[in-house]
């Protein structure tokens, strides 16, 4: 089955979105999630200047990569936070990007507000408008205690009724936050999956331990299998976050972009 496979410039918090993307070419990979995630992971930002992003924009096109998705987390729980987010999506769509990932709440930050479902839906629905005009798909990332599953998050999807509105899993945070089965997981709710952060797990299921894919405890043979046997054909993007102590240097973080590459293309996938 065909699919998008990217990588996300998260995997080089720390470092310069120059490394992401010199690294991420090198790798062999044609699709990048830009990260604009407020407080962690800033490779671009509603604030910089125009100047600088049509700079990247030049970049990304030398390097042969496609912007196709943009990391732009904020607590959509807050409706102080809604402004951002809608400053995010459109930065998104002046990259040309088909995707918008959001945690619930935030990613990175402290939490200022919670909201109860029914008010989470409205919030959702009430950006609709937004992300069609924008050409815009938002995907909600498995993230948090409160939203840890997709079990979790599929009531919600379902509820709102959109094509614009789907889940972003993350198949190591469903095990760092929720405590859960990714594989047993995925299969309660592949329905309301639009998009999919391929990160590994090892160690305790509350250790900060994401290396590679394959380099880790998950069983991605058995999420491939469960994409394609209900035809799911979502994007995939690489995540790679290392332990607390983080990479000891950027070349570490591109020799797990290259493990990457190769652990996918190993399993029949074309990059």
């Amino acid at each position: 089955m065909k699919r998008i496979i990217a990588v996300n410039s998260n995997c080089y918090h720390g470092f310069g979105l120059d490394e992401a993307i010199e690294g991420i070419s090198a790798a062999g990979f044609h699709y990048i999630e830009l990260t604009a995630t407020k407080g962690w992971t800033e490779h671009v930002f509603p604030t910089m200047s125009f100047e600088y992003l049509d700079t990247v924009r030049d970049k990304l096109k030398d390097a042969g990569l496609i912007p196709f998705a943009m990391s732009g987390h904020c607590n959509l729980m807050d409706p102080e936070r809604i402004p951002d987010f809608i400053k995010n999506i459109r930065l998104a769509e002046f990259f040309g990007c088909n995707y918008i990932v959001s945690s619930i709440g935030e990613a990175h930050l402290q939490d200022r507000a919670s909201a109860d479902d029914a008010t989470l839906i409205r919030t959702l629905m009430s950006l609709e408008p937004e992300l069609k005009q924008r050409g815009l798909i938002l995907v909600l990332e498995t993230h948090g205690k409160e939203h840890g599953s997709g079990e979790r998050i599929a009531p919600i999807i379902k509820e709102i009724q959109s094509d614009n509105v789907r889940i972003n899993y993350d198949t190591a945070n469903v095990i760092f936050y929720g405590n859960t089965d990714p594989c047993e997981d995925l299969e309660r709710c592949v329905g309301e999956v639009g998009y999919v952060h391929l990160k590994d797990k090892a160690g305790a299921n509350d250790s900060w331990n994401f290396p590679a894919p394959g380099k880790g405890n998950i069983d991605f043979p058995r999420i491939f299998e469960t994409l394609e046997r209900t035809q799911n054909d979502c994007p995939f993007s690489v995540e790679i976050e290392f332990t607390e102590k983080g990479p000891k240097d950027v070349g570490e973080v591109h020799q797990a972009v290259r493990d990457s590459a190769a652990y996918l293309s190993d399993h029949g996938f074309v990059l």
